[in-house]
C-alpha cells in the first residue's frame, strides 16, 4: 500500500505512533484469579501453601553418615547382582562366575590333572574324611599341572625333565636348595623343558597362585633372539617377553629398571631375555629388587667363580637357580665344582674342602700311573660325589635322539700331510726353543704361541707364510720350502692334506647329492680360506663369525635353514656360533680343526643333528695324521673320560694316557696311519684291517669308547669319503648313532 507523502498527511501519521507506543508501555498480560489471589497474599505477606505438597528439605553439603556395617552391606547388595549381558534378547550363557566377584567354594586346580595325558608336577596328599572336616578349604594345597598346549608336545624324557626341575626350584628334592643343573647332551630339548617350567612357575602352585613374579634367562648374545623365538613358538604370545640384545646404556638401563618394577599377579613381561655381556654391565639395576628364577643358558661360563660374570650373577637376588650346560665338566673338576656351588651354595663345601675331599683323589685315581690304593680311593670318591651331584643333576645322553632322528654317523679322519707341510713341520720341530721349555715341564707364552704356529700349519701352509716371510723363531729359511711364485691370494688345496680332502668331500656332495654343508673351524683366518675355496668353485655359501652382528645372525640361520635357499655352504667360527644355532637344513658338518676344549668341539657339531632334522646325518671331524691335533683329540678323549665318569656315571671308561704324555706335543710321526690309532691298542685290528670279533675272543669294544670302528677304505660306507680317500686320507673311526637298532657290533 502506498502511502502519501505530503507533509499534513506525515504530521498526522506521526501523531498515531505516538498514542501506540503509550498503549504498549501500558499494557500487562491479563492474569488468571488463582495467580490474582496468589499476587494479593504476597503482597500482604502471607504464602499460599497447597495441603498436597510437601515442604522442600534445604540442601547441605554435609554427606550423610552411614555404619561401616551399613555401607558393607550395602556395597555387597550392589556387586551381588548377576551379570547380564548388555545385549537384547541374549539367550546364551552367562559364565561361571559373576564379574567381579571371588568363586566361593573349594579351590581347584588351573588345569585338569585327570585329563589324559596330564603331566602333574605335584599332587596334594590324600586326605581321611575326618581330616577334610577338619582342614581349612581356603588353605587346602591343590594339583599343579602343566598346561596342555605344552605337555602334549613334550617327549617322555623332557616330561621327566620338566618335573626334575620343577621338585629342585621348589626345594623338593634338597631341602633348603632351589637350584639344579640340566645337563642333557645337545638337541635334547633343553630349552623347551625350562620353557615349561617358567610358564609353570609364573601361572600356579599349590597355594592356587603363581610360585614367582619373574623370571630372568642370561645366554649368549647369539642366542637372545633364539630364546625369544621358542619362548613365541611353544606359548604361542600367552606371554611377552623382554628381550634385550642391544642399544644405548641409559635404554637398557631403563628397560630393566621398568622390568624390576614390575609387581602383581599379572606382570606385562614377566620373562627377561638379556646376554651375559649385557648382564654383567647392567648388574646393578637387576640386583635392586629381587626376582623369582634365573636360568643360565650354556652355563660352563660359570665355570670360574672368579670372574665378573660369575660375581654378578650370583649376586642376584633370587634362590631359584637353573643352570643349563651340555658339557658341565670342560677342564677339571673344580670347574665343575663352580657350577654346583652356583646352584646349590654349601652343597659341596668350600673350594679348598672340595679340592682336597674330591678332586685330587679322583684325578690320581684316573691316572695311568696310579697305584692300586689310589684308584680304589678315588673311585670312593667318585661315588660319594656322585651320589651328592645326582641329587641336582639331571643328564640324558643324545642315544634318547636315536629314536626321534635319522641316522647320525660320526667320523674321524686321519689325513697325511703334503710334502710342503711335513717339511714346514719338521723344520719348525728343529728350530723352535719353546719345545725344549716345554719338555722341561715348563709352559710359557712362547710356548702356546708354538702350538697355534703348528695348529695353523696343518690346517694350510698359507696360514703361516706370513711368519715365513719375516723369519720368526721356527720359520727361518722356511720361505725357500715354498713352490715358486706362490701367492697367499689364491687357495691351493693341494697344498694341504686336509684341504685337499675337504675339496673332495665339497665336490662329491655337491655332484651327486642336493645336500648342504656346514663347515667350522676355530679360526677366521681359516674361514678366509675356505671362502676363496668356495669362490674359486663357484659354491654359494654364508658366514658368521664375531664380527656379525646378532640380529644378522638369526636372518642368516633362518634363511640357510629354509630348503628353497640356495647356499651350499655354513661357514661358522667354532667361537662365535658354535653353541645353541640350529642349522638343520645342513645334514653334512666338517669340524676342521679340533680344540682342547672337547665341549668346544661337541657344542659346534651338534649344529647338524637336532630336532627338526629329516636327513641322514655325516660329521667328518679331520685331522692331521702323526700331528699335535692328534695328540689334542687323544687328550679330549682324557676329558671325555672324566666327564663321563662323574657325569655319565660309566665305570669302565679306559685310562688311555698318562698326563705325562701331553709332553710329547712337539713331536712327528711319519710313519703311522693314525698315532691315536697305536695309543689305544685296538683290539679289532690286525695289520690295519678291522676284523670281528676280535682275535683273542675277547669283548667286541674298542678301547675307545665313543669310536665303536676303525676302518680302512674297504670298510667305509660312505661314498663321499671313499671318493676323498686316495687324496689324502689314511686311517678313520667311525661311530653310529643306531648301532644297536641296527644291529651293528
Amino acid at each position: 500500500q502506498r502511502r502519501s507523502l505530503a507533509p499534513s498527511q506525515l504530521a498526522k501519521r506521526k501523531a498515531g505512533d505516538e498514542d501506540e507506543e503509550e498503549q504498549e508501555e501500558d499494557w500487562h498480560p491479563p492474569t488468571s484469579r488463582k495467580r490474582q489471589k496468589a499476587a494479593s497474599e504476597t503482597e500482604s505477606g502471607e504464602c499460599y501453601r497447597s495441603p498436597f505438597r510437601k515442604p522442600l528439605a534445604q540442601l547441605t553439603n554435609r554427606p550423610h553418615c552411614l555404619d561401616s556395617s551399613q555401607h558393607e552391606a550395602f556395597i555387597r547388595s550392589i556387586l551381588s547382582k548377576p551379570f547380564k549381558v548388555p545385549i537384547p534378547n541374549y539367550k546364551g550363557p552367562l559364565g561361571l562366575r559373576s564379574l567381579g566377584v571371588k568363586r566361593a567354594g573349594v579351590r581347584s586346580p588351573l588345569h585338569d590333572p585327570f585329563e589324559e595325558g596330564a603331566l602333574v608336577l605335584y599332587e596334594p596328599p590324600v586326605l581321611s574324611a575326618h581330616d577334610q572336616l577338619k582342614i581349612d578349604k581356603d588353605k587346602a594345597p591343590v594339583h599343579v599341572v602343566v598346561d596342555p598346549v605344552l605337555s602334549r608336545v613334550l617327549r617322555p624324557h623332557q616330561r621327566e625333565g620338566v618335573k626334575f626341575l620343577w621338585d629342585c626350584v621348589t626345594s623338593r628334592r634338597i631341602p633348603g636348595s632351589h637350584g639344579c643343573i640340566m645337563a642333557d647332551e645337545m638337541g635334547l630339548g633343553k630349552t623347551l623343558q625350562c620353557i615349561t617350567l617358567m610358564w609353570t612357575l609364573l601361572r600356579q602352585s599349590p597355594d592356587c597362585k603363581p610360585e614367582i613374579e619373574k623370571a630372568v634367562v642370561v645366554s649368549p648374545s647369539s642366542l637372545v633372539r633364539n630364546w625369544y623365538n621358542e619362548v613365541e613358538k611353544w606359548l604361542g604370545g600367552r606371554i611377552q617377553p623382554l628381550a634385550i640384545d642391544g642399544g644405548s646404556k641409559e635404554e637398557i638401563d631403563r628397560k630393566l629398571v621398568g622390568f624390576m618394577n614390575q609387581r602383581g599377579l599379572r606382570v606385562p613381561s614377566p620373562i627377561l631375555i638379556i646376554s651375559y655381556e649385557t648382564f654383567r654391565l647392567h648388574a646393578e639395576v637387576l640386583q635392586k629388587g629381587s626376582v623369582g628364577l634365573v636360568i643360565c643358558d650354556e652355563g660352563h661360563r660359570l665355570k670360574n667363580s672368579e670372574n665378573q660374570t660369575y660375581q654378578a650373577l650370583n649376586s642376584l637376588n633370587t634362590p631359584r637357580r637353573v643352570l643349563i650346560s651340555g658339557t658341565p665338566i670342560q677342564n677339571d673338576l673344580l670347574e665343575y665344582f663352580s657350577l654346583v656351588h652356583f646352584v646349590n651354595s654349601g652343597i659341596l663345601g668350600t673350594a679348598q674342602e672340595f679340592k682336597r675331599h674330591f678332586e685330587m683323589p679322583i684325578l690320581k685315581g684316573r691316572d695311568a700311573d696310579a697305584s692300586e690304593a689310589e684308584r680304589h680311593k678315588g673311585e670312593e670318591r667318585l661315588k660319594e660325589l656322585i651320589s651328592i651331584v645326582n641329587r641336582c643333576l639331571i643328564r640324558r645322553t643324545s642315544d634318547i635322539l636315536s629314536k626321534y632322528l635319522p641316522v647320525k654317523i660320526e667320523q674321524v679322519v686321519c689325513c697325511r700331510l703334503t710334502p710342503l707341510q711335513t717339511e714346514l713341520y719338521k723344520n719348525f720341530l728343529k728350530q723352535a726353543k719353546p719345545v725344549e721349555e716345554l719338555k722341561e715341564g715348563k709352559i710359557s707364552v712362547s710356548s702356546l704361541s708354538s702350538i697355534t704356529s703348528l695348529k695353523k700349519l696343518c690346517n694350510h701352509p698359507a696360514l703361516i707364510y706370513d711368519k715365513c716371510v719375516e723369519e720368526e723363531e721356527g720359520f727361518m729359511g722356511a720361505l725357500d720350502l715354498f713352490p715358486a711364485g706362490y701367492s697367499t691370494k689364491s687357495v691351493e688345496p693341494q697344498l694341504s692334506g686336509k684341504m685337499l680332502v675337504l675339496d673332495y668331500i665339497l665336490a662329491v656332495t655337491k655332484s651327486t647329492s642336493n645336500d648342504k654343508v656346514v663347515l667350522v673351524s676355530n679360526y677366521t683366518q681359516t674361514l678366509d680360506l675356505f671362502e676363496k675355496l668356495c669362490r674359486n668353485r663357484r659354491y654359494l655359501y654364508v658366514r658368521l663369525d664375531g664380527t656379525m652382528s646378532i640380529k644378522k645372525r638369526a636372518k642368516i640361520v633362518e634363511r640357510f635353514n629354509s630348503p628353497s635357499s640356495p647356499e651350499f655352504i655354513f661357514m661358522l667360527s667354532s667361537k662365535a656360533g658354535g653353541c645353541g644355532l640350529n642349522l638343520i637344513g645342513a645334514n653334512r658338518l666338517v669340524m676342521f680343526d679340533p680344540d682342547w676344549n672337547p665341549a668346544n668341539d661337541e657344542q659346534a657339531m651338534a649344529r647338524v643333528w637336532r630336532d627338526g632334522q629329516k636327513k641322514m646325518c655325516y660329521i667328518y671331524r679331520l685331522l692331521s695324521t702323526g700331528t699335535i691335533e692328534e695328540k689334542i683329540f687323544q687328550r679330549q678323549t682324557h676329558k671325555k673320560a672324566l666327564s663321563s665318569c662323574v657325569v655319565d656315571e660309566e665305570q669302565d671308561v679306559e685310562r688311555h694316557f698318562s698326563l705325562g704324555e701331553l709332553k710329547e706335543l712337539f713331536t712327528l710321526n711319519e710313519t703311522t696311519t693314525s698315532d691315536t690309532h697305536d695309543k689305544i691298542k685296538c683290539r679289532r685290528c690286525v695289520n690295519g684291517h678291522q676284523v670281528r670279533p676280535p682275535p683273542d675272543g675277547s669283548d667286541c669294544t674298542s678301547d675307545l669308547s665313543q669310536w665303536h670302528h676303525c676302518a680302512d677304505k674297504r670298510g667305509l660306507q660312505d661314498s663321499v669319503l671313499k671318493a676323498a680317500w686316495d687324496a689324502a686320507v689314511t686311517f678313520t673311526f667311525h661311530h653310529h648313532s643306531h648301532e644297536e637298532q641296527r644291529g651293528i657290533p
